[in-house]
């Protein structure tokens, strides 16, 4: 099957038009929310058995989305008359319309598209200038390196006796601010836009789109166990949009090769036979840490495993998702997960059986490590993991199950002693 670069974006204006979010269709269709992200950017192309699942979801015929059919013609202009019901547009007429002039309305239908993505790229932007705290700091460092030249500027031009050791010391200081606006200005740049991202749309920050990467891959990095493999990773690293992300995946590739040479995946499975999916007696037999086989485990092929890692301040740094689990796109996390405990207790295996919302039972593994790159003296880093499992059959001694969210700000759970806001949800009976 042959699709344009609109398939991506016909499946995005159809899920939209539905009111659908990418997680609904995703989890529908059988996918992760960061692959559908990819597909509809057009930056990855969909294999025929998945479009057709897409396209059941969505309620329309697989041969609007592809290429050269007819009815992907007039799928646009019904959505261009939909979105200009004002306009009076023929509809009764549209199939002969488009079927006389099929170049016209092929114009029509790409412009529309053309000024829907362009609004999209602006609410897109919008949505981080509200919602991204990062991009917030910087805005408000910014304002403050302005208001520092602006106050050492005015005490500059309002006193012309001012001594010269003073004058001195506070052209340095304006020097040194200017110097700080420039790298700030550049950087907030470089953040919004990025020279080398084409979709202004698919604007993420560094870890999604290095999550996002990984989903296309299935989370699966098998490849690194052979020389060839890992230059074809190193292909797929160098085709990330920004420098942080090819960064940030490096670090990661580089990890994931360290555990897969101290695990290689045909010993690790073989293992798992013999021992089961025990972390700790894996870390025994292979002379490792257990947080690497927490991370071998997750991204082995066809692991229907969930892996979520965070640093001392509790941030996450990867989320491998698993079905039924929520995980938070900004802020910070569900503090009853079971990862926080095992941050707070290093060294000290955690489990737990958790009921997330939506009532599905899952089975949570956490442990937590502490390094000391620096050497004795130097700091300490604490990093947590979470392995998110299948459930165990319920026995009757197995005690109630830790109810969890993904972040108070969208938990609908009520009486939750933990919950730092209201929900913006409605909250449960």
């Amino acid at each position: 099957m042959t699709m344009t670069a609109l398939t991506g974006t016909r499946l995005r204006d159809r899920r939209m038009a539905l009111g659908l979010r990418q997680a609904d269709l995703a989890g529908r269709a059988g996918i992760s929310a960061s692959y559908l992200n990819l597909i509809e950017h057009n930056r990855r192309r969909i294999a025929p058995d998945l479009l057709a699942r897409l396209a059941g979801v969505l309620g329309v015929p697989v041969a609007s989305l592809e290429e050269g059919a007819g009815a992907a013609i007039v799928e646009d202009l019904r959505a261009a008359a939909a979105d200009f019901a004002g306009q009076g547009a023929e509809m009764d007429r549209v199939d002969d319309f488009a079927a006389r002039f099929p170049g016209w309305a092929g114009l029509l239908g790409g412009l529309h598209q053309r000024g829907r993505g362009l609004s999209r790229a602006v609410e897109a932007l919008n949505d981080r200038l509200s919602h991204d705290p990062h991009l917030s700091a910087a805005l408000h460092d910014m304002l403050s390196v302005v208001s520092s030249v602006r106050s050492t500027a005015a005490i500059l031009a309002e006193t012309p006796d001012i001594e010269p050791d003073w004058r001195d010391r506070f052209l340095r200081n304006l020097n040194a601010d200017t110097e700080r606006l420039a790298q700030s200005a550049g950087g907030l740049v470089a953040f919004l836009d990025g020279s080398d991202t084409k979709d202004a749309s698919a604007v993420v920050s560094p870890q999604e789109e290095v999550e996002a990467w990984m989903a296309a891959r299935g989370w699966v990095l098998d490849a690194l166990e052979t020389p060839q493999g890992r230059d074809e990773v190193g292909a797929e690293i160098d085709g990330l949009s920004s420098p942080s992300a090819r960064e940030m995946a490096m670090g990661f590739v580089a990890r994931a090769a360290a555990d897969a040479a101290l695990m290689p995946q045909a010993e690790l499975v073989a293992a798992v036979t013999a021992l089961g999916p025990d972390p700790a007696q894996l870390a025994r037999r292979f002379g490792c840490g257990v947080m690497a086989v927490f991370r071998r485990l997750a991204f082995l092929p066809g692991a229907d495993i969930g892996l979520v890692l965070c640093d001392a301040s509790g941030t996450i740094t990867l989320q491998k998702p698993m079905q039924g689990f929520a995980l938070p796109r900004y802020g910070a996390a569900c503090p009853l997960w079971p990862l926080f405990s095992a941050l707070s207790r290093p060294m000290t295996p955690v489990e737990a059986h958790v009921e997330a919302v939506g009532n599905r039972r899952l089975r949570v593994l956490a442990y937590g490590e502490v390094h000391y790159p620096l050497g004795f003296s130097g700091p300490e880093l604490r990093e947590a993991a979470m392995l998110i499992l299948p459930p165990l059959p319920q026995t009757p001694a197995m005690p109630p199950p830790v109810k969890v969210g993904p972040t108070c700000r969208i938990c609908p759970r009520a009486g939750c002693p933990a919950r730092r806001e209201p929900s913006i949800l409605s909250v449960e009976a």
